[in-house]
């Protein structure tokens, strides 16, 4: 068995659903298409995404000598829906378990220990959406699939309900063939989207995004956004649902990845009331205390507020 196989072996091991590596090469075409999205200001105030281009562009830079990049999926799809019912608000399903980063992270740096046992001259590096990686372009590279035009990575088996990690490394491993993209004519995903976040195929346009507007964004959300968030109080999967790929996914079997009940069906009331010392205990461990209480109670009262008015319209 080479060692690119038993990397690949391990990875399954470690409970990774897909493994695909990329050999390092000057070649990307992303770097172009990173660039002018960066020209348009469509990371909004995301800063640290041209802070950190040249590394994005360049992975040399995070680890020089580096020859390839091990791209990891795991499967988060779970069967748990929300019951959307009147003042309950709505996570987007990646974040209704434990913290990816640390599910992920820790398999990662087993992984990368693996590789220096095997490769003991290598190099290796460990990233789980936390470094200057452009991991989605690396992952269609490393044949784990392909960017749809939402611009999340689509996989055949496992639709878009992969979560992304990678090895950097210096050692000599077997690339695979690219992903192909098969969306095709579909344009369910730009057509859903409720706040035209997706301006054309393959292009977001994060300071319109509901994702962004309820983790990143700092402050009120814009008026004209706020009708769009309906429940959604962190995160949005409205892209994703719709996905035709998506529809063929099997429920994950890693525990970490289900919800709890207040991840499932979050009480508006309750998180417009929680105090700083409360939204840190109860979200511990969890993704969601990315967007900070503030962030979290902001998108609450605006949740709230557009539940009552589509309770009054329905009267």
């Amino acid at each position: 068995m080479t060692l690119t196989e038993r990397v690949k072996r391990k990875a399954l091991d470690l409970g990774f659903q897909a493994a695909g590596i990329s050999r390092v090469t000057s070649d990307r075409s992303e770097s172009g298409r990173l660039a002018e999205w960066l020209a348009r200001n469509y990371h909004g105030d995301m800063g640290w995404m041209a802070q950190t281009a040249a590394k994005r562009k360049n992975p040399a830079l995070l680890l020089p000598g580096i020859r390839a990049i091990v791209s990891l999926g795991m499967n988060y799809y779970t069967d748990d829906h929300p019951d959307n019912a009147p003042g309950h608000g709505r996570i987007a399903r990646y974040a209704r378990g434990k913290d990816y980063h640390r599910v992920i992270g820790e398999r990662l740096e087993s992984l990368a220990a693996f590789l220096k046992a095997e490769a003991p001259d290598s190099r290796s590096l460990a990233y789980v959406d936390t470094g200057a990686v452009m991991e989605k372009a690396w992952a269609q590279r490393a044949g784990i699939g392909w960017i749809g035009k939402h611009s999340n990575l689509v996989s055949g088996q496992y639709g878009s309900w992969l979560l992304l990690g990678e090895v950097l490394t210096t050692a000599d491993l077997d690339p695979d063939e690219p992903g192909s993209d098969l969306c095709g004519t579909c344009m369910l995903c730009i057509k859903t989207c409720p706040t035209g976040a997706i301006t054309e195929p393959y292009v977001v346009d994060v300071r319109r995004c509901l994702s962004y507007l309820t983790i990143e964004q700092r402050g009120m959300i814009p008026e004209e956004f706020q009708p769009a968030l309906r429940n959604y109080i962190f995160g949005c999967d409205e892209c994703l649902d719709v996905c035709p790929y998506n529809h063929r996914a099997t429920p994950t079997t890693e525990p970490a990845f289900h919800a709890s009940p207040l991840t499932l069906n979050p009480d508006l009331d309750a998180l417009a009331r929680q105090s700083a010392e409360e939204f840190h205990a109860a979200f511990h461990g969890s993704a969601v205390r990315r967007a900070g209480h503030e962030g979290l109670r902001r998108s609450a009262a605006i949740a709230r507020k557009n539940t009552q008015r589509l309770g009054r319209s329905q009267d």
